[in-house]
């Protein structure tokens, strides 16, 4: 077994067992809650650039599987668990998490107490981390540190996991553009089976080329960092306001708060996992969710916009659901496809259809 370790901006250092890749790696690193649903979590593109660290002890017990990927490449800089099993038990397992990062050339690192370093990152905030390379001698740390000092983490995160090419997942229904800034299968899965007609873009589609396509609605998807630093976004977002009704979802969220005047702030943590509280402020009803993010809209910045809070965490009553009625368009911070978590939130794709729908007949009757 080699030895890895994981090195901190803060100077603070774990020595583990090395997995997947031999190789070094630098991101930010962050920890996120779920117990289960490991597959659905590592592959999620909004993790690029991250050095993710599972709080659950346990992880791979049940294998990797075929079916629960949210995107074909994992796109996270690494991994961090406390015990890796390489014996899963399920019947749909086709290959352990160890031979899947090695594939990938993903380095991991297993056997710290990942207790200890998501108490850190509570207190400190998301720190800048480094895997070092497998079997490096702890007496050049100090080159490791100096190595992780200077390092830069990369900005325009979207670019490296939104799609190359516009493609279409056909279907009899309403017509959707998603705008894919890393999007994960799990929403695309949902528009389908409410038998869209999809069509998704890169995340740099200008809104005449959109419009183009002759939407019944366009869909922003979630993706990576910061949603300020997403090139061009703002502008098409809010060329395409009041074209066709709008559903953000995670950084789409973030996107259109940002189109119509507010701003993101980075939150000292993040909200990660598949079991957070939200507060539907419409229903009164409170449903468990999947989130994925480190910013957050600030709520100071929307008493302008016209923007209506439908959605509150629990947890620190931020901002998770935003509603502009001028402009048919609606979003919250969290995945409503789960995947992985509960499904409490899924009716939101419902309500998506109904509202391409009743815009279609508006349209119907004013022509």
């Amino acid at each position: 077994m080699k030895k890895r370790m994981l090195i901190l901006e803060d100077g603070t250092i774990f020595e583990g067992i090395a997995f997947g890749s031999d190789e070094a790696s630098i991101g930010e690193t962050v920890f996120t809650t779920g117990m289960t649903g490991y597959q659905e979590t590592i592959s999620n593109p909004s993790n690029c650039g991250q050095i993710l660290v599972m709080t659950y002890p346990l992880i791979g017990n049940y294998g990797i599987n075929r079916d629960d990927f949210e995107s074909i490449e994992l796109a996270m800089n690494g991994l961090v668990v406390r015990e890796l099993e390489d014996e899963p038990s399920n019947f749909r397992s086709d290959m352990t998490l160890r031979e899947l990062l090695t594939q990938k050339g993903i380095p991991g690192i297993e056997g710290i107490d990942t207790r200890k370093l998501t108490r850190l990152l509570r207190e400190k905030g998301a720190l800048k981390g480094m895997l070092t390379a497998a079997g490096t001698p702890f007496e050049e740390v100090d080159q490791q540190v100096q190595l992780l000092k200077e390092a830069e983490l990369p900005t325009n995160l979207v670019a490296q996991v939104s799609t190359k090419r516009p493609y279409p997942s056909p279907g009899r229904g309403e017509r959707v553009v998603v705008i894919d800034y890393g999007m994960k299968h799990g929403i695309l899965r949902e528009l389908n089976k409410r038998d869209c007609d999809v069509i998704v873009v890169p995340y740099h589609t200008s809104a005449k080329e959109i419009t183009s396509l002759f939407p019944d609605g366009i869909v922003l998807t979630n993706g990576p960092g910061d949603p300020a630093r997403v090139e061009g976004a703002m502008e098409t977002i809010q060329s395409l306001l009041g074209k066709a009704p709008i559903f953000g979802i995670g950084m789409g969220h973030q996107l259109l708060a940002i189109s119509l005047g507010a701003k993101v702030v980075k939150l000292k943590s993040g909200h990660r996992g598949s079991n957070i509280p939200v507060k539907d402020l419409k229903t009164g009803r409170t449903e468990l969710t999947a989130q994925n993010h480190g910013f957050t809209v600030d709520e100071t910045s929307i008493e302008q916009t016209g923007l209506q809070v439908t959605h509150r965490a629990l947890n620190d009553n931020s901002i998770e659901g935003l509603e502009s009625i001028a402009h048919a368009a609606f979003s919250v911070q969290f995945y409503p496809e789960a995947s992985p978590g509960p499904e409490d939130t899924n009716h939101l794709f419902d309500r998506f259809m109904k509202l391409m729908i009743s815009n279609s007949r508006k349209e119907q009757v004013n022509a």
